[in-house]
């Protein structure tokens, strides 16, 4: 199964893939604008890849609750049900980024660099996250 994962930030939208079961990989990040082209850009990356599913982190509060960037990812993710037609699968993301960037020291890459990788590698967290769990066909509605 061909899985697409997505960390959605304010100012970028890290991309990973899996197009084995146990196998993942970071591919981009991309850089937002607004709603219309973050879409358009990401068709173009779905018509390429042709998932069969889309995973997005879903923030959640260390509490377990929701807060406003919870909120925004949910709209996100809504927007892109209605775009692409391809199931979307809401996953837990916390403690993504601080993963991805230990991962990210660990390999030795530069702090000045880490920022530019760390939302692909974060999505490529995520991804491994949900396969992990036996990649369910539902998340956190």
């Amino acid at each position: 199964m061909r899985l697409l994962s997505l960390d959605v930030g304010d100012k970028t939208i890290g991309v990973a893939i899996s197009e084995m079961a146990s196998w993942t990989s970071p591919i981009t990040t991309i850089l937002r604008r607004n709603l219309e082209a973050d879409m358009a850009t990401l068709q173009g990356i779905i018509e390429e890849r042709d998932p069969e599913r889309i995973v997005i982190g879903l923030p959640l509060n260390m509490d377990d609750s929701e807060g406003p960037r919870a909120a925004k990812t949910r709209r996100f993710a809504a927007a892109a049900r209605e775009r692409f037609g391809v199931p979307i699968v809401l996953w837990d993301e916390r403690l993504s980024t601080f993963e991805a960037d230990q991962r990210l020291e660990e390999a030795g890459v530069p702090a000045h660099k880490r920022k530019a990788m760390i939302d692909m590698v974060a999505a490529q967290v995520i991804l491994e996250a949900y396969l992990a769990a036996g990649a369910p066909e539902r998340g956190l509605e």
